[in-house]
């Protein structure tokens, strides 16, 4: 063993987000044009065959410093660790490139403009078809250093099911067709109500991409570190304001959710103002629209669920089930962004139901077009423990749960459903 060897320093770190990720930190970057991603050893990478030859290792990442690696569910990281960081240094100390001769599989900066051609083609030929069929779409709005700034719209925002959709569908259909994407940021405003876009200059689309200067957010030990004299200002503090903030309780940090299992996202809430960033696998961060208060919301939401469920009671049963955008006029309710009030408030009358043990009134309700639920209505009888049955179609759930809210005397589970 070289003496580089013995002295070469690996530092693990776990993933906050997904126990099958570890961050692998080296002392000095190894790659520093975007990421190279690998879901297979690749024959000139170096890297790539070490530590896929360790069983146990599904899938690797490379950007900057860091080497995040992924792990199969039956292996642990106590025996893999060790392996996985001789690996790379057997990797690195060959005295061979570790990621082979130069590729084309890095995206550099200058290659934004075609990147965000590359995301929109597959966007609009792969993904959009199959998401228009539940109301949504997502379009591409921006490209920046290789990080893709992705805006859902129609049935998608606000939508319980649109994190899933995002990241378990979009995202990994653009890292398979496009190779290089270093981050993919969500920035719809999930939240808007009567305003659901974020606006910036007149005559502009919101700028949701504001990169953080590098020394001003670290993770040290695993705690994330913010400069005050840069933080400050954007809570409309200053430093020793700021400070004092953090230790009266006036100003509090929170972990966002919403990102994927190696970006990290934290919020800061002060007195008056609030900012959020998220933060990449290498270190590098920018500032995202940060979450809105609740309480307020929530106190409307509440309201919301209340009207709706008055009205869905008093409606005849002739005229149900009723589509969100119907149900949404006659509450009155006509500004952008209603239709999120409107399944947002019945997604509260199912938690209702559930703890009360009553049928979903929520089954009242439906999209324009396919005569069902929105997707979320559904995700959220899973979680509530009311799923669909084993062998039991959405369609066929669906007009179970709707009889039952119609006869809630039957009972889900007896309910008899005419044909």
């Amino acid at each position: 063993m070289s003496e580089a060897t013995q002295h070469r320093r690996i530092r693990a770190q776990g993933s906050a987000h997904d126990p099958l990720v570890m961050r692998f930190i080296l002392d000095a970057p190894i790659h520093t044009d975007g990421t190279l991603r690998f879901d297979a050893p690749a024959p000139d990478v170096p890297l790539a065959q070490a530590l896929f030859a360790v069983d146990g290792v599904t899938g690797m990442q490379v950007s900057g410093e860091t080497i995040l690696v992924t792990r199969a569910p039956e292996h642990d990281w106590d025996r893999l660790k060790a392996p996985i960081a001789a690996a790379i240094r057997e990797a690195l100390d060959r005295g061979d490139p570790p990621l082979g001769p130069p590729s084309e599989a890095a995206v550099g900066h200058g290659d934004d403009a075609a990147m965000l051609a590359a995301v929109a083609e597959v966007l609009d030929a792969r993904a959009n078809p199959a998401i228009a069929r539940h109301g949504g779409r997502v379009n591409a709005e921006a490209v920046e250093n290789g990080i893709v700034s992705l805006r859902m719209s129609g049935g998608c925002q606000g939508c319980a099911a649109s994190s899933r959709t995002l990241r378990e569908g979009v995202e990994k259909m653009l890292r398979a067709a496009v190779p290089g994407i270093r981050a993919i940021v969500d920035v719809t405003d999930h939240e808007g109500g009567a305003n659901p876009y974020y606006r910036g200059k007149s005559g502009e689309g919101p700028r949701f991409f504001r990169p953080v200067p590098p020394d001003a957010v670290s993770i040290e030990d695993g705690q994330i570190v913010i400069d005050p004299d840069y933080l400050a200002p954007r809570l409309g503090l200053t430093a020793e304001a700021l400070e004092a903030g953090f230790r009266d309780g006036d100003v509090a940090t929170e972990r966002l959710s919403g990102g994927t299992s190696d970006h990290l996202r934290i919020a800061v809430r002060g007195p008056a103002r609030a900012w959020a960033a998220e933060i990449l696998p290498d270190g590098t961060a920018h500032e995202i629209p940060p979450p809105r208060e609740r309480a307020a919301a929530d106190a409307a939401n509440a309201a919301l669920a209340t009207r709706i469920r008055a009205h869905l009671q008093a409606l005849p049963e002739g005229r149900l089930p009723i589509t969100y955008g119907r149900l949404a006029r006659a509450l009155g309710l006509y500004l952008p962004g209603s239709i999120r009030q409107v399944t947002a408030a019945l997604e509260t009358t199912m938690h209702e139901d559930a703890r009360a043990g009553r049928p979903f009134i929520a089954a009242r309700a439906v999209g324009r077009g396919s005569g069902l639920p929105g997707r979320g209505f559904f995700d959220l009888a899973q979680r509530l423990g009311r799923g669909p049955r084993a062998t039991e179609t959405d369609d066929a759930f669906y007009r179970r749960m709707l009889w039952a809210s119609l006869r809630p005397g039957d009972g889900e589970a007896n309910a008899s459903v005419p044909q």
